[in-house]
């Protein structure tokens, strides 16, 4: 079978970013025998044009189209962006018979509404590499009728007017994942410069952590799934020998757990990869001890998830820190010459004025290279502040949160567009 691979995403909202699970998925299916080709529409001008050329030269027997971004996740300009992919699922019908199937880290978190809204085939929640080779081994025995779909059996698979085959399952045997190889599984757009580039690289998958506002559980799991580090290190050696240097570890915490962490930056520093590399950190259990291995190893920014500088606020997100924590981290970085991203989170559940200026004072007192400030939540399906939206009357029972949905204290909202700006404006690095 030849499987066309489509990543819809053309955003670069805060850096262009290559598409990682497609590449993984790519792996598994060239290494199950599958001929591919991966279109990857970032600084494509004519999408429409590119997409039926590709499958006009192609003739793909199944479509894969990875869905990464549902909106800006931005309460000031609050963009949707399902309609270009609708599109797309339109234009691939146009000029080929071939189903078409949705993934991606965006489609797993919404499955049903965005597999009805795009009208597509049908759509795989969560990872792709084992389900998805097993999903195209079932349609070449049934064929592409959409009628015989419903005799599909696959774990995370959604059928329209179904719903879900089968409870999803996440991979736990992690050493049959394939890494992706550069400039085979995924290529550089022409209109990336290769210095703007920071290749996402993944060692471990899923987060326990259960914040109240996060949607990580509905894309990997709450189960921390570490990828081996042995091959983790051959596939970074591959890509420097390919030519890349700055990678960004898109783990959604590096230093979880911290052993591994350790591990990972003790290889990278044996084998004198001379890498750069950013990462997400968890601002509790961490060490100093791990903080200097990371600087050994290449490290020179993080993102440090606080989210908020209230230690009340803190409880309310189900965060298992404290600021003080926070502040040990901070200081850690700064010592080690590490650079720092931080966020703000304002206006959530139990914010209050007070509440605010606590964060606002705690930021601005950890002199972080980088500070966003964002107003209001997005609310996602299945989290702790879906549930209080619920309770508060702010979303119905039935809203699927597809659309830009954000929870914000009304009595907060006016009040926060004012002052934030202001705080902003007379602080370098810091952005709304």
């Amino acid at each position: 079978m030849k499987i066309l691979l489509i990543s819809a995403n053309t955003e670069t909202i805060n850096m262009p970013v290559l598409p990682l699970g497609l590449a993984f998925v790519n792996a598994a299916l060239q290494n199950r025998g599958f001929e591919t080709r991966i279109l990857n529409l970032l600084g494509k001008s004519d999408a429409q044009a590119t997409i039926k050329a590709v499958i006009g030269e192609f003739q793909p027997d199944a479509i894969g189209i990875s869905v990464r971004n549902i909106d800006t996740q931005d309460i000031k300009n609050p963009g949707f962006m399902l309609d270009p992919v609708k599109a797309m699922v339109a234009w691939c019908r146009e000029c080929s018979g071939a189903p078409v199937i949705l993934g991606g880290a965006g489609y797993s978190i919404y499955p049903q509404a965005v597999l009805d809204y795009t009208v597509a085939d049908m759509g795989i929640k969560g990872e792709g590499e084992i389900v998805f080779p097993e999903l195209l081994r079932q349609l070449e025995l049934i064929g592409p009728d959409p009628k015989d779909f419903s005799r599909l059996d696959i774990p995370g698979l959604y059928l329209p007017g179904t719903g879900e085959v089968q409870k999803r399952r996440c991979i736990r045997n992690t050493a049959n994942i394939i890494f992706p190889v550069p400039n085979h599984d995924f290529a550089v757009p022409d209109s990336v410069k290769k210095d703007d580039l920071w290749v996402p690289f993944q060692t471990r998958r899923g987060c326990p952590m259960d914040c109240s506002y996060c949607s990580t559980g509905s894309i990997e799991g709450r189960l921390i799934r570490k990828l081996p580090p042995n091959k983790a290190i051959m596939a970074l050696i591959a890509h420097v020998e390919a030519g890349f240097r700055q990678f960004f570890f898109v783990d959604n915490t590096f230093n979880l757990p911290a052993s591994y962490a350790a591990d990972l930056c003790d290889r990278i520093i044996a084998a004198k990869l001379n890498i750069r590399w950013r990462c997400i950190l968890y601002p509790a259990k961490i060490s100093r001890e791990l903080v200097a291995k990371m600087a050994r190893a290449g490290c020179k920014e993080v993102s440090l998830g606080f989210e908020s500088g209230s230690d009340a606020m803190l409880r309310n997100f189900n965060k298992r820190f404290t600021t003080a924590d926070v502040r040990k981290t901070s200081n850690w970085l700064a010592g080690y010459g590490i650079r720092q991203l931080g966020f703000l989170m304002l206006g959530g559940p139990g914010e209050t004025k007070e509440t605010v200026l606590e964060s606002l004072a705690f930021a601005d007192s950890l002199h972080l290279d980088n500070l966003k400030v964002t107003a209001g939540i997005r609310v996602y399906p299945d989290t702790q502040v879906a549930k209080i939206a619920k309770e508060e009357g702010m979303i119905s029972s039935d809203d699927t949160l597809l659309s830009p949905t954000f929870y914000i204290r009304k009595e907060l909202k006016d009040w926060l567009m004012e002052s934030i700006p202001t705080w902003v404006k007379d602080r370098p690095g810091w952005f709304f």
